[in-house]
């Protein structure tokens, strides 16, 4: 069983006391790929220096996150910019708008989400986005992006069936994590109503433990409770969830 989680910060500072220890546990479980977004400037060594660890397995994204758009955003903007300039990149991610804790920054998040998708087109790269209290917002934002070709994923995708149908008539796909094991949280009864081909998994660790681990540090290896949940959901096995979710990840990608 062959796995990809297409959402995760292994970069992240949480993991500095075992990260070797952390994806060999992924590994194990057969993720094969890793995919780790962007946030900002002071993000971007730790992700690249994991991809020279890990070659063909850690894959990095370039992108400026919305909840770091700030007064320094076009310079942020700028080394995105610079980064796409030099070298490949998977997709540019995570984008988005984000309005969950203030919107002081609403019209830069906009600004700098139309930029970073515009520069996916140039580019012809797949987007990750990132949206929270945003979500129709965000749709509407990527409609005109979408008629031009621009492809990617809704990450941590937990809004409605009619959100999802949204998202998937403009041919984008939704990252599904931890999220669809809370209880009360309502998305395993719309991911009960999705054709497997529209949804990819993600963990988004260190972020959004599924249960049994909610509250906790999440990692890679915790990709198997989404990858359960989904077949149960779904009945079917966790090997047909598997199968088909990791090559809708690799036709994105192109990996």
């Amino acid at each position: 069983m062959i796995l990809i989680d297409t959402h995760c910060h292994l970069y992240a500072s949480e993991f500095d006391a075992d990260r070797t220890l952390m994806i060999e546990r992924a590994q194990h479980i057969g993720i094969q790929e890793f995919y780790l977004p962007g946030i900002d400037s002071e993000a971007i060594d730790g992700m690249l220096n994991l991809e020279k660890q890990y070659p063909n397995i850690c894959f990095p994204m370039m992108g400026l996150h919305p909840c770091y758009v700030k007064d320094n955003y076009l310079q942020e903007l700028n080394i995105v910019e610079n980064w796409l300039k030099q070298r490949k990149f998977v997709a540019i991610g995570e984008i988005g708008l984000d309005f969950y804790w203030d919107k002081t920054f609403a019209t830069q998040q906009q600004e700098a989400f139309e930029q970073q998708m515009q520069w996916a087109l140039d580019y012809r790269l797949p987007i990750v986005i990132h949206t929270r209290e945003a979500m129709q917002a965000t749709i509407d934002a990527v409609k005109p992006f979408a008629k031009k070709g621009l492809k990617g994923i809704f990450h941590c995708f937990s809004g409605s069936y009619e959100s999802a149908k949204e998202i998937i008539g403009m041919n984008f796909l939704l990252g599904i994590g931890g999220v669809v094991t809370y209880k009360n949280a309502g998305l395993s009864e719309v991911v009960g109503k999705l054709d497997l081909k529209h949804l990819v998994l993600e963990t988004d660790a260190p972020y959004l433990s599924p249960v049994p681990f909610r509250g906790k540090r999440n990692e890679s290896s915790y990709l198997e409770f989404v990858l359960k949940k989904i077949a149960e959901v779904k009945q079917i096995t966790i090997e047909e969830v598997a199968t088909i979710t990791t090559q809708n990840a690799k036709e994105l990608f192109g990996t």
